[in-house]
């Protein structure tokens, strides 16, 4: 998993752009988390009482939903929790590539550390 943080000297706001098939891990970064401290050590807090365990923990966010289990960082938009009767054609599907990402634990708290050095540098 390939990751870039960036600041934009403009406004100040902080952005994480992440590879295929991880781009909703930097969606949460950028959009939820930001410099929220209190939220990276509760995350973190959970990731070490979750370890090899079978509890589930989910934090709801605005936009995505985060959901640590079974030594896995689940990372979903919330619009895919709807139950939305929206029918497509034939052989048509949403695409939700970008709504979805998984990582283990380690990697998980890697980045959290990784992007808190980040933003507190600025």
């Amino acid at each position: 998993m390939d990751y870039e943080f960036k600041k934009n000297t403009l406004d100040g706001s902080y952005h994480a752009n992440f590879s295929m098939g991880h781009e909703a891990l930097g969606r949460w970064l950028t959009e939820e988390v930001g410099k929220n401290f209190a939220l990276m050590d509760e995350v973190v807090s959970q990731l070490g009482a979750l370890k090899n365990s079978t509890r589930e923990w989910r934090r709801i966010g605005e936009e995505l939903t985060l959901s640590l289990q079974e030594n896995e960082a689940l990372i979903q938009a919330n619009y895919l929790f709807s139950e939305d009767d929206t029918e497509l054609e034939e052989n048509m599907d949403f695409y939700d590539e970008e709504a979805v990402a998984i990582c283990g634990f380690e990697d998980f708290e890697q980045v959290l550390q990784a992007w808190r050095a980040f933003v507190t540098r600025f």
